[in-house]
Parts: structure tokens; C-alpha cells; sequence
């Protein structure tokens, strides 16, 4: 006779630790939000764990965790990128121009689009600002450096959200 608790368990842990996952690997998508994926599998993990009474002060403290690493993550990524730019001194006009060009162009077209449209915009805002090649590719060359820091802050803040969820899982 089969445990079904038991196999639930397992299935659910399993299921989450799929969705964890799927947000990891989506972090190389940029509008792709796979940090609020990981967060979400662990949240929805917590709520089931809840409802059938098994979280403890343990737990709700890592599933507190997981979620401050969201917020991070969720908002590091601008902050990384548009520090890089600013350093520049690329304009703030011309980042937003950069970022809804590739918003855009990843909601209609495919979100890889956005890696090629968004510093492409942004190289057309500064060259058309500055009318010199030199300063507008300076400036691409700043998204690219923080899109790069972005992308690897993310993954391990990604990284430790599951490490958290697995410590969780396991104690």
C-alpha cells in the first residue's frame, strides 16, 4: 500500500523545484521575470505547506528570505544597468528610449529581440544626441557591461532563492 502523503510531498517538491527552475534557466530572456518564478513555485510551495498545517517558524523565516531576494532581484537589474549607463553620462531620456524600445520589441517580436533592439535604440538616441560615434558606442558598451553584472546578480540570487527553498525542504 502506497504512502499518498508521502508521494504528494515528493510530487509537489518536484513540481515547484521544476517551476524554480524553468525561472532560473528564463533569466537569460530579459523581459522573462524568472526571479518572480522562483519566488512564486516557493510561495505557492509555502501556501500548500500551510494549508496542511506543516510550516513552522523555520520555514515561514526561509519563505521570508526567498521573498526579500525577490524584491532585490526584481528591481537590481535596472539599477545595475542604468548606474553603468549614468556613469556614461548617458541621459535618462535616452535609457528610457533604450528600455521601452526593447519592452516593446520583446512584446511583439520575440524577447531576444530586446537584446539587439535595445542597445541598437540606444546607440541611435546618443548618436543622434551627440552626433559622434565614439560617445553613443560608449554608451552601448555600458548597457552591454551592465546588462552582463545584471544577468549574473540575477542568476545568483536565483540560485540562492532554490538553495533556500531546498534548505527548507530538507530541514
Amino acid at each position: 500500500m502506497a504512502d499518498w502523503s508521502v508521494l504528494s510531498e515528493f510530487i509537489l517538491q518536484w513540481i515547484t523545484l521544476t517551476f524554480m527552475l524553468v525561472g532560473l534557466i528564463g533569466l537569460v530572456i530579459p523581459i522573462f521575470p524568472g526571479i518572480v518564478v522562483i519566488w512564486l513555485a516557493a510561495f505557492i510551495y509555502g501556501i500548500i505547506q500551510a494549508l496542511a498545517g506543516k510550516m513552522n517558524g523555520w520555514d515561514w523565516l526561509l519563505l521570508s528570505l526567498i521573498t526579500i531576494l525577490m524584491v532585490i532581484g526584481s528591481v537590481i537589474d535596472n539599477i545595475i544597468i542604468a548606474r553603468k549607463l549614468r556613469e556614461t553620462g548617458t541621459p535618462w531620456k535616452s535609457i528610457g528610449i533604450g528600455y521601452a524600445s526593447g519592452l516593446v520589441s520583446s512584446l511583439f517580436l520575440t524577447p531576444f529581440a530586446a537584446l539587439l533592439i535595445t542597445p541598437l535604440a540606444l546607440y541611435t538616441a546618443e548618436y543622434l544626441r551627440l552626433r559622434n560615434k565614439r560617445q553613443a558606442f560608449d554608451s552601448v558598451k555600458g548597457w552591454v557591461i551592465g546588462f552582463g553584472w545584471t544577468f549574473l546578480a540575477l542568476v545568483a540570487i536565483g540560485t540562492s532563492m532554490i538553495g533556500l527553498w531546498l534548505l527548507w525542504i530538507w530541514f
